[in-house]
């Protein structure tokens, strides 16, 4: 029973490597949603909050399920061409509604509009401070 446990530890927040707003990873995922016609993109800082997973989400919205699919593809390539990080595990990519991209100390919420307003991850994080990212802030 132990060891079936033990693979609980292997996705742990790295405390090592703690991430800021301009980190290259926040940065390159941030363009690249951007590059993909993603909108209403918001970071979402969860490094004060102790219960939290991550350091930082992502959230974003596709506004159909090619694009969702787009937009994760995208990511994945990018960050590890630019950044040299693989990611831990993705999500949601047979639904086509919801896609998550777990890079560990952040995660990447792809969603359509009628998912991301089901499920309110911004109310539910509300403790955490939200910063909009819209498409003119890029340049």
């Amino acid at each position: 029973m132990a060891n079936k446990l033990s693979v609980l530890d292997t996705r742990k927040k790295n405390t090592v490597t703690r991430l800021t707003k301009g980190s290259k990873i926040i940065k390159t995922i941030i363009a690249t949603i951007h590059d993909k016609k993603g909108e209403n993109v918001i970071s979402l800082d969860l490094r004060k909050i102790p219960e939290a997973v991550a350091d930082f989400f992502i959230v974003c919205e596709a506004n159909n399920p090619t694009l969702l699919k787009a937009i994760a593809d995208n990511i994945e390539y990018e960050v590890k061409e630019k950044c040299a990080e693989q990611a831990y595990k993705h999500e949601g990519r047979q639904a086509q509604q919801w896609i998550l991209i777990d890079y560990v100390n952040v995660v990447v919420h792809i969603m359509l509009p009628e998912t991301r307003k089901f499920y309110q991850l911004e109310e539910m994080w509300s403790d955490a401070v939200s910063t909009e990212h819209n498409e003119d802030l890029k340049k």
